[in-house]
């Protein structure tokens, strides 16, 4: 695989001082208190540009009143999300390796003082059961989850992302990016993470509101905040070049969670020369063994949490917003337009969770393990048959980027020049007709054959060729090609 090189974090940083201001956080927020039309739509045109928009211009965004105004805003947040990422949404499967846990947050089913919930850490051969089965799935890519507990140390989480990757179905199947979320390390320890040949790195801060973030994590090594908030830096400094950030909205005000999460966009950038590749916006929902998430200090309800999502994809054009099946089937259809860019599919939130699923008599027991219960319940091929008839939309299963050496700085660069149109969708086609080909029932294969077709046709007559090239390929059993 090439590698892009580039020298990370050459600013000195100081990991005992926190980038997050609290005073100057609110203080945006109370300027822009009553913004009028004027200053929000200014602050659309300025998005328009794709060029990302200040704390100052987002902070108008959060505290505008007007709701035909929100309007305009979801139209440029549909606009920008168009010119992109186009109508690829990149399809994962989240895979919940440990809920072994030696926290204990308040919010969190996996909390280490849930005594009610069935701990587990699977095995190497149940590993290898819970990937062919998201293989036949026809998953590719796989977002590989550990509860923050000794057990799960850096030398047990790259022997397990080794068998991930090891597994191979008879029909092509492979997983070919694992991302991976589990508790931040030093950074000795992100270089040995970096030798599994990981995608993206992900941990989440919860809530940046230091005071709350205490009252939360009663106990473990989650409980340094600062610890956790250089996280990324650590592992950029490891050479893992594409990290994932996340606040949990519901602890705190998510006006502040929100401009806190781009004060931590714009400090990697500063320190780092590379922001993060993905945004995430898990929602607290109710965890079997937590009363905190059965009602939420501040909850965000669905309304403001579409406008959550549209800021942020005008705040930060270019990173990859990641939905969970937190989400109903719905809502998720909604913030789909509005900015997001991956999904996940027929996820399970329990170690062992797939292969339980596949067996009846084990399904009830699976709610005791579960991490946080789910809001969109159907399996993969109901979810991509939905986007390919309801929402024109191209499930892709790409990773040619990664493999390409396209990450980090480098991969934002090419984003912000509109790569998209010349690797993305011809990619997303390809390992599309691969998923139709070798998984889909016909229904689907109908339906995303013909949504191929009027893709190729949008396209200028040379890449049209150069794609239906490598389609024909794939009809012949060559898997894995892209541009």
């Amino acid at each position: 695989m090439t590698s892009h090189h580039h020298d990370i974090c050459i600013r000195d940083y100081d990991p005992n001082t926190s980038f997050i201001d609290d005073n100057a956080i609110w203080d945006a927020i109370n300027r822009a208190s009553a913004p009028s039309a004027d200053q929000v739509r200014a602050v659309l045109d300025k998005a328009r540009q794709c060029e990302g928009l200040s704390i100052e211009d987002t902070a108008i965004l959060l505290q505008n009143q007007d709701k035909s105004l929100d309007e305009e805003m979801f139209a440029v947040a549909r606009e920008i999300k168009n010119i992109i990422y186009g109508n690829r949404i990149v399809l994962f499967a989240p895979l919940y390796i440990s809920n072994h846990c030696a926290n204990s947050c308040s919010y969190c089913g996996f909390n280490a003082d849930n005594h009610e919930l069935k701990r587990k850490t699977l095995k190497e051969d149940e590993i290898r059961k819970e990937v062919e089965i998201l293989e036949q799935m026809g998953h590719k890519r796989i977002l590989a989850v550990y509860g923050e507990h000794p057990r799960n140390n850096v030398h047990s989480i790259v022997d397990s992302i080794n068998t991930m990757y090891s597994v191979k179905d008879g029909k092509g199947g492979e997983i070919r990016r694992i991302n991976v979320n589990c508790a931040p390390m030093s950074t000795e320890d992100f270089k040995i993470l970096k030798t599994a040949a990981i995608g993206t790195y992900q941990c989440f801060q919860e809530t940046y509101h230091k005071q709350t973030y205490e009252q939360v994590h009663l106990k473990g090594k989650k409980k340094d905040y600062l610890f956790r908030l250089y996280a990324m830096h650590r592992a950029m400094e490891a050479d893992i070049d594409d990290v994932g950030i996340g606040a949990l909205f519901g602890l705190y005000d998510h006006r502040f969670e929100l401009l806190a999460m781009l004060t931590h966009v714009q400090q990697l950038e500063q320190d780092c020369g590379v922001g993060p590749h993905t945004i995430s916006f898990p929602r607290i929902e109710p965890a079997h063994g937590s009363e905190l998430s059965e009602k939420p200090p501040y909850e965000v309800d669905d309304e403001c949490f579409k406008r959550i999502v549209a800021i942020t994809r005008l705040a930060v054009p270019y990173t990859g917003l990641i939905m969970s099946t937190r989400e109903s089937a719905e809502l998720r259809k909604e913030l789909l337009e509005l900015g997001v860019s991956q999904i996940s599919a027929g996820s399970r939130t329990a170690p062992g969770g797939y292969q339980a699923s596949q067996d009846a008599s084990n399904k009830a027991s699976q709610h005791d393990a579960e991490q946080f219960s789910l809001g969109d319940h159907r399996e993969m091929e109901e979810i991509i048959y939905e986007l390919v008839t309801q929402s024109d939309s191209v499930p892709s299963f790409c990773t040619g980027c990664y493999r390409k050496g396209r990450t980090g700085d480098h991969f934002m660069g090419l984003a912000k020049q509109q790569f998209i149109g010349k690797f993305c969708q011809p990619n997303a086609l390809i390992t599309f007709r691969e998923y139709l080909n070798d998984y889909a029932c016909d229904k689907t294969r109908v339906a995303g054959n013909e949504l191929i077709e009027r893709e190729l046709a949008k396209m200028s007559p040379a890449r049209a060729r150069n794609v239906k090239g490598c389609l024909d390929k794939t009809d012949a059993g060559q898997r894995d090609i892209y541009l």
